[in-house]
């Protein structure tokens, strides 16, 4: 059988690295983009089971990224899971939680985040 591929997203390498290794002793398959524009090639490279996804990224934010996904019939039912340090930056970014709470993102985890929880919501969002 198939391992479930899962797709990591963020601009912070040392953070992508950490993730991925937990993901990985899971048993999972790992993909790595470093923005998201290198998300969206990865996306259409291989279609993955799960997309861990940073919000507040250079050039285009994960909420950007994630509506589009949303919007889009070949990945509408991708699930997303967005992780942020929004809830501490709020007041000095354009980051909003409005913003959060208006895309269809499918689980919404703060950073800083421990291996634990993480792997909790990735299992959960897998099995759904």
């Amino acid at each position: 059988m198939a391992r479930e591929y899962i797709l990591i997203v963020d601009d912070d390498p040392d953070f992508v690295e950490t993730v991925s290794m937990l993901l990985e002793n899971k048993g999972y398959e790992v993909g790595k983009a470093y923005d998201a524009f290198e998300g969206e090639a990865a996306i259409k490279q291989r279609r993955p089971d799960l997309l861990v996804l940073d919000v507040m990224m250079p050039r285009k934010s994960g909420y950007e990224l994630c509506k589009e996904l949303k919007g889009n019939n070949w990945t509408k039912d991708i699930p997303v899971m967005l992780l942020t340090a929004v809830g501490e930056a709020v007041p000095t970014t354009t980051y909003s939680h409005y913003e959060g709470m208006t895309t269809e993102a499918d689980d919404y985890v703060a950073k800083p985040v421990d291996a634990a929880t993480l792997a909790e919501a990735v299992e959960r969002l897998i099995a759904a």
